[in-house]
């Protein structure tokens, strides 16, 4: 992977997306229904897409929110489906279709009150709120259970548009019921819509069935179930949020108010070119907590604060900065919250395992260890974690693609979806309770348990490259060692339920790798990790580049 020279410094003007373009195709354009590169498709998270390749427009959602509405009948769900956007252009646009046609089906649906900084308008969702949304209207009911949707691409550029359906569990959608939803949705594509019950915006506001929720105040008056504000509030330290002009850009200012903590947020600006963003690895404008590029500003002002934190644009994803090491690798974020969880939540069942992906760090597997803890590895995707989460077998899952959550401190499910915002509150309060920032914590952490070194580097990939790569079985790698190692293990399934990963993981004594394609961008992603030190690491990356890209060409 090169890394584009304009990484980690400001967009020029033109670089930014041209946003009445953008939307203007959102309603112009008609996707062919017998191209797979126009239909829709759900990846890891949803469909996603852009309105200028035609894969992101008006009867993609007008199809898909049918589709929804048809599988909430087939499926008896009767309860409100909580509706919400993030700050991308597409969002909005796209809302305006899914009430539609939500309204018209005769669907009770709950959108977002509005506040000041709106001007009473429906205003912006977080994913984790949506999810915790769900969950509070289910507790304790048989019938009549809520779902939703969140419309958001991520963290992908200003471009893109995104769509995604939340079951009762509160949590994404698992593959049975994303599949039945896209071939119904790409039914209704090939019809040119005949089927599609659709009402005028106006009309589905002023529906009996559309009322106004609160998600701001539903969401923030139970925060100190999952975070102990006090210990914040009272710890003298110095804390910082940049909502990167996302979803939960009008929480954190209400979040700090609230529980009167010395959290400072550094910016409520929403616009939807981003273009107070550096530039990520390629020189996109892409809204990656995770990534150094993308993080630059932060990690500059990093000795200004004790802990400084930032989400994507729906917030279902962290970044922590430290005064002590900077931007900390999710990887190494999440087994210093894991670490501290376990220690810190007494009523938290001693039957509580750890949910990790299979691309997580080993050091989460040896922290595991040290805390008398089982490990719950699963394929890429939170997904995999919603049942457990729910059940109350899993005190955690995260993602090393910095997404998380956790149980509140009864051992209940707060969010069944990944939630930013607690993880970033997380980290100001392990700052305040132990002394140490979560940098400082995982330091001590390596001192015990080793230090492994890790990196993910995408590679580029069609979408026929990616289906190939999806398709990997073990019997296609014939080489007999990876870096200078014997391979003791060549996995296409993961250990924790037996369930296909969508790619392919190689191991040995020393370091392994993984390789599977994106399930958001048109690229392919290598996780690597060595015991050895950085130079066995790039190793690793060399042989599996190599390895992966002799498949993808055969």
């Amino acid at each position: 992977m090169s890394i584009d020279p304009n990484a980690g410094h400001a967009p020029k003007e033109d670089q930014l997306a041209n946003l009445p373009r953008l939307v203007a195709r959102y309603y112009s354009e008609r996707p062919d229904a017998s191209n797979p590169a126009q239909q829709v498709s759900f990846g890891t998270s949803g469909h996603r897409g852009s309105s200028l390749k035609t894969s992101f427009n008006e009867w993609h959602i007008l199809a898909t929110t049918q589709a929804i509405c048809d599988y909430r009948y087939n499926e008896s769900i009767g309860g409100p489906l909580f509706i919400g956007m993030d700050t991308h252009a597409l969002s909005e646009p796209a809302f305006i279709s899914a009430l539609e046609v939500l309204a018209a089906n005769g669907v009770e649906v709950r959108i977002d009150a509005g506040c000041e900084e709106t001007g009473g308008e429906p205003g912006y969702t977080p994913t984790p709120a949506v999810s915790n949304a769900i969950l509070n209207h289910n507790d304790g009911l048989i019938t009549g259970l809520a779902d939703g949707i969140v419309i958001t691409p991520s963290h992908n550029p200003p471009t893109d548009g995104g769509f995604k359906y939340n079951p009762t569990n509160g949590g994404p959608a698992g593959g049975d019921i994303t599949k039945w939803i896209q071939n119904r949705a790409n039914e209704l594509l090939e019809a040119e819509l005949e089927g599609v019950r659709r009402i005028s915006y106006q009309e589905a506001l002023e529906a009996p069935t559309t009322q106004p929720f609160d998600f701001i105040d539903s969401y923030i008056q139970g925060l100190d179930k999952v975070i102990d504000m006090d210990a914040i509030r009272k710890s003298g330290r110095t804390f910082a949020v940049d909502p990167l002009g996302g979803a939960g850009v009008h929480y954190w200012p209400r979040i700090a108010k609230h529980f009167d903590l010395p959290l400072e947020v550094l910016s409520t600006t929403v616009d939807p070119t981003f273009r107070f963003m550096r530039l990520d690895w390629d020189g996109k404008i892409r809204m990656d907590c995770s990534s150094p590029h993308a993080m630059a500003g932060l990690i500059e002002n990093k000795d200004r604060f004790d802990v400084a934190f930032a989400c994507d644009t729906d917030h279902d994803r962290h970044g922590i900065v430290t005064r002590s090491n900077g931007l900390m690798n999710p990887n190494h974020y999440l087994a210093v919250a894991i670490e501290y969880l376990f220690t810190h939540r007494p009523n938290w069942g001693e039957q509580m395992a750890i949910g990790k992906t299979l691309v997580s760090s080993s050091m989460i597997d040896r922290v595991a260890e040290g805390l008398g803890r089982t490990v719950t590895e699963v394929p890429v995707g939170f997904k995999w974690f919603v049942d457990g989460l729910t059940d109350g077998t899993l005190g955690f899952g995260g993602e090393e693609s910095a997404g998380a959550s956790f149980q509140t401190f009864d051992g209940k499910a707060w969010s069944t979806d990944k939630d930013g915002i607690i993880l970033g509150l997380l980290a100001a309060e392990i700052t305040a309770v132990t002394g140490d920032d979560p940098g400082e914590r995982y330091q001590k952490l390596t001192e015990k348990y080793g230090a492994p070194v890790y990196e993910r580097i995408d590679a580029p990939a069609d979408r026929e490259q990616k289906a190939k790569l999806g398709k990997l079985t073990p019997e296609q790698v014939t080489a007999d060692t990876l870096a200078g190692h014997p391979i003791t293990r060549i996995l296409t399934e993961a250990p924790g339920n037996g369930a296909a990963i969508g790619g392919l993981k190689v191991e040995t004594d020393a370091g392994w790798f993984a390789a599977r394609p994106s399930g958001t961008e048109d690229v392919y992603k290598i996780y690597a990790e060595s015991f050895e030190g950085e130079a066995h690491l790039k190793q690793l990356q060399q042989e599996a580049k190599a390895l992966v890209d002799g498949v993808l060409a055969g």
